[in-house]
C-alpha cells in the first residue's frame, strides 16, 4: 500500500483525473464531429446497402444451400437490398450529428477513460489486486469491442434486414425514420458490447466466491434453451442459419464464463 493521503489530497487527485478525462473526451468529440458526415455515410449507414459483408455472405450461402437460408436471399434480394431513411423533424439531423459524435467519442475513448480512473484507484490496491485489475481492464475492453463489432457486422444488419421488410399488411408501407434507425443502431451495439462482458462478470463472481463451475454444468441445458430464445428475439428472421450464426457467439460466451470460473475443490 502507498503512503496514506489526506481526504483533500485524494480529492485533488480525482479532480486531476476528471480534468484529463474531460480533455480527452472533448478532443475526440471535436475531431469526430468534423468527420462525422464521412463516418455516417461509410460506416453507420453501410448496413442500409445490399453490398454490406453479411448480406453478401448470406446470399452466397443461400445459393449453395437454399434450405438453410431465408427464401428472400435465395431469390437474390440481398444484392438489391437497401433501406431509405427519412428525416421527419426539423432539427433531427443536427441533433443526431451531435449525439452520434458523442456516442462514438465515448466508444473510442472508453479504454483511456477507464485507464485514467484506474490510475486513481491503483495506489490503494495491493499488488495482487493490481494484477487482477489490470487483467480485468484488458479483458473488459477487448470483450466490449468484440461485442460491439458483432453487433455491427452481424446482429444489427440481420435485424435491420428483417424489420425493414416486415409488413403487418401490404397496405402499410414501411417508412423508416433516421431517429428510429439510430436508436436501434446504438442500442444493439451497446447491448452486444455489454453481453460480451458476461465472461468477465462470471470470472469476477467466481473470484468473489459467488458461483463455481458446477453452476454452469448444472444449468447448461437450461442455458442452451434460453440462449436459443435470446438469439431468436435478437434476430427474428425465422431461418435456421441466421439463428445458428447468432446463437454460436452467445453460447461461446457461456462456455468461456464456465472455463474462467474455478471448479469446486471436490470436482478438481
Amino acid at each position: 500500500m502507498s503512503e496514506e493521503k489526506s481526504f483533500w489530497a485524494h480529492l485533488d487527485d480525482l479532480r486531476g483525473v476528471l480534468i484529463r478525462i474531460i480533455c480527452v473526451y472533448t478532443a475526440a468529440c471535436v475531431g469526430l464531429f468534423a468527420f462525422m458526415p464521412t463516418i455516417f455515410n461509410k460506416v453507420i449507414l453501410a448496413p442500409t446497402r445490399g453490398d454490406f459483408p453479411v448480406y453478401a455472405f448470406f446470399e452466397r450461402v443461400a445459393r449453395q444451400a437454399p434450405a438453410l437460408a431465408d427464401a428472400s436471399l435465395s431469390e437474390g434480394e440481398a444484392a438489391g437490398f437497401s433501406v431509405e431513411l427519412v428525416n421527419i423533424e426539423l432539427a433531427s439531423q443536427f441533433f443526431i450529428h451531435v449525439s452520434a459524435t458523442c456516442w462514438l467519442a465515448l466508444l473510442v475513448t472508453l479504454p483511456v477513460i477507464i485507464y485514467l480512473l484506474w490510475t486513481f484507484v491503483r495506489p490503494g490496491l495491493y499488488p495482487e489486486e493490481r494484477r487482477h485489475s489490470r487483467a480485468a481492464f484488458m479483458a473488459g475492453n477487448l470483450m466490449f469491442y468484440l461485442g460491439a463489432a458483432t453487433g455491427y457486422f452481424l446482429v444489427f444488419p440481420l435485424t435491420l434486414r428483417f424489420l425493414a421488410g416486415y409488413q403487418l399488411s401490404a397496405l402499410i408501407p414501411n417508412v423508416i425514420s433516421l431517429t428510429s434507425y439510430m436508436d436501434t443502431f446504438v442500442t444493439l451495439l451497446l447491448l452486444m458490447g455489454l453481453v460480451f462482458e458476461l465472461p468477465l462478470l462470471a470470472w469476477l463472481a467466481g473470484k468473489a466466491g459467488l458461483i463455481t463451475r458446477e453452476f454452469f454444468s448444472r444449468y447448461r441445458r437450461h442455458a442452451i434453451v434460453a440462449l436459443v430464445v435470446a438469439a431468436a428475439i435478437i434476430t427474428p428472421t425465422g431461418d435456421p442459419l441466421t439463428l445458428f450464426v447468432v446463437f454460436i457467439p452467445i453460447y461461446v460466451l457461456w462456455e468461456l464464463g464456465a472455463y474462467l470460473v474455478k471448479a469446486n475443490p471436490k470436482d478438481e
